[in-house]
């Protein structure tokens, strides 16, 4: 029984020692590449406000539903209405130290223009583009929303500007690709260094954020096809 209760410890000392090594290896990947674009050169709806950001990410997913219902899903959806997005805000109160903020239940794009983003350009029905500065790295984040002359023009010391995507894009006629991206830049030497920190160690949750985001968008906008069908 001894030699059991040894080695289960040693397996499970063994275990946390490796996912350590894990994500001390992926802050320092992060922090590496930090500001190092990919190589391939892909044409973005935000190329107009953000041509040389410092972070550059993009995620897509394939929906067997039409473009229309894809995006009237992705604007309508409760994100948080899900445990993993719930759980990945609550992670991230608990790192900076955050109090928890009470909200209603209502559609992501209504949220996100209530806690400050605007929108920089938009095809109704096609793609969204928002934008604010903002301090990501402070315990309690405050998006201020420029107009998208504002957001260009922007360079006041101490921000990060970010800018986002959500655009669908048909791929026949029960078929469409609901994609993501976003980009950040900050306007000096000190907000570099603050967003890199806080880029190194919490951008898994977010790309996580993303990832759980289409997902939700998929299996709704197919649900609603289904049903539509009679499945």
């Amino acid at each position: 029984m001894k030699r059991i209760l040894s080695r289960s410890r040693r397996m499970v000392g063994a275990g946390a020692g490796a996912a350590a090594l894990i994500g001390i290896g992926y802050i320092g990947t992060t922090w590496a590449r930090y500001g190092k674009r990919p190589r391939k050169p892909q044409t973005s709806l935000l190329d107009g406000f953000m041509p040389d950001p410092e972070v550059s990410e993009v995620h897509e997913t394939r929906v067997a539903a039409p473009a229309d219902v894809a995006y009237r899903v992705a604007a309508e959806l409760d994100f948080q209405s899900s445990p993993l997005v719930k759980a990945i805000f609550r992670g991230r109160e608990l790192i900076m130290g955050s109090a928890p903020t009470p909200r209603e239940p209502q559609s992501f794009l209504s949220e996100v223009r209530s806690l400050g983003w605007r929108v920089l350009t938009e095809e109704p029905g096609r793609f969204v583009v928002m934008g604010a500065v903002t301090q990501p790295w402070q315990a309690d984040v405050v998006f201020r929303g420029l107009s998208p002359e504002e957001f260009l023009a922007f360079s006041e010391p101490g921000y990060a500007k970010i800018a986002w995507t959500l655009e669908v894009e048909p791929a026949g006629a029960m078929a469409s690709i609901v994609r993501t991206e976003t980009r950040v830049k900050t306007t000096d030497a000190e907000s570099r260094r603050r967003f890199r920190r806080y880029w190194a160690f919490l951008s898994p949750g977010i790309l996580l954020l993303r990832r759980e985001m289409l997902r939700m968008i998929r299996g709704e906008a197919q649900r609603r096809i289904r049903a539509r069908q009679g499945w």
